[in-house]
């Protein structure tokens, strides 16, 4: 090689190695600038968010830990008995580590399903139960949140409430494959527990059920499609479904909570026709307007007992 040539090369090697070291600096003056992940406090916390944060344009899943976890008793859901043994009880396995399913609870809206997912929390948490809530949009990052997850001594729930998915929605691919299907098989320290009021999570149409008709831009294969949409509910081993309840019954809810809200008994049976008004204005007698109606009511007495009398 020429003198002129390897001048050329020496150059060129040095102009290289001197961007490498540039990038290297840029590298790591935006890591500096990066907020320090930090380990999931489970050893302190029991209840958690998956959220994702944006940086640079990028974003990255984190778990947060929940200060104050909206906790609630077995004992103070009422009128679901049966699908209240049925959670405990596949909540007790799992904890136990025995077999345990996947859990999908539907129906009608208010009426405890959200609320049985964190009893399970108050009653199995001192046994190394963790529940972690991932919104339906990140569910993405699932197969990512096992792995971090997999390799912990806790027992996990994730949570997810309102589940529910449109056909152009990517989401529930990843639940799929987590639930059952994917080459990787499931993590022994973690099972989904979803909340739908909807049985089946994906929409089915009328034009479904119909007889297939030719379209040029339509499915060559119509059957498969409808399979797909009703595959994900099928995933959970476990369905538990919540039917709207009687008017006895949503007095008698009423009157639970007004009890555990300090209302005197002399006082709890005039409440109930006010209860069955509120519950007609909200168009609606579930377990959640009760205890809006019982908040309500036990708040208007202990405010008009805590005025001085003139």
């Amino acid at each position: 090689m020429s003198a002129g040539k390897r001048a050329i090369a020496s150059t060129g090697a040095a102009n290289e190695a001197d961007a490498l070291e540039r990038l290297a600096d840029a590298l790591a003056r935006v890591e500096a600038l990066l907020p320090r992940a930090t380990e999931p406090e489970f050893a302190t916390a029991i209840a958690f968010r998956w959220r994702k944060r944006r940086y640079f344009g990028f974003e990255r899943g984190e778990l947060h830990a929940v200060a104050h976890p909206a906790l609630i008793a077995f004992d103070d859901l009422q009128h679901v008995d049966e699908q209240k043994a049925a959670i405990r009880r596949n909540t007790d396995q799992f904890v136990q580590r025995l077999p345990a399913n996947n859990v999908l609870l539907t129906g009608a809206r208010g009426t405890g399903k959200s609320s049985l997912i964190r009893a399970c929390l108050h009653a199995f948490a001192s046994q190394g139960l963790r529940l972690i809530e991932v919104d339906k949009r990140d569910l993405v990052d699932l197969a990512d949140l096992v792995a971090l997850l997999e390799q912990r001594q806790e027992r996990f729930i994730v949570f997810c409430d309102d589940l529910s998915f449109d056909a152009s929605e990517a989401g529930y691919k990843e639940l799929k494959a987590a639930l059952d299907g994917s080459v990787a098989g499931r993590a022994d320290n973690v099972l989904v527990y979803a909340t739908s009021n909807r049985r089946h999570l994906m929409p089915e149409f009328m034009r479904d059920n119909l007889a297939s008709q030719y379209q040029e831009d339509g499915e060559v294969h119509p059957g498969e499609a409808v399979e797909e949409r009703v595959s994900l509910s099928e995933r959970f081993g476990l369905w538990l479904t919540f039917y709207p309840f009687r008017q006895d019954d949503y007095l008698d809810i009423v009157t639970h909570w007004l009890a555990e809200l300090g209302v005197a008994a002399s006082e709890r049976d005039g409440a109930k026709g006010e209860a069955l008004q509120f519950a007609l204005q909200r168009g609606s007698r579930s377990g959640r307007v009760a205890l809006q109606f019982a908040r309500d009511y036990a708040g208007r007495r202990l405010l008009e007992s805590a005025r001085p009398r003139q």
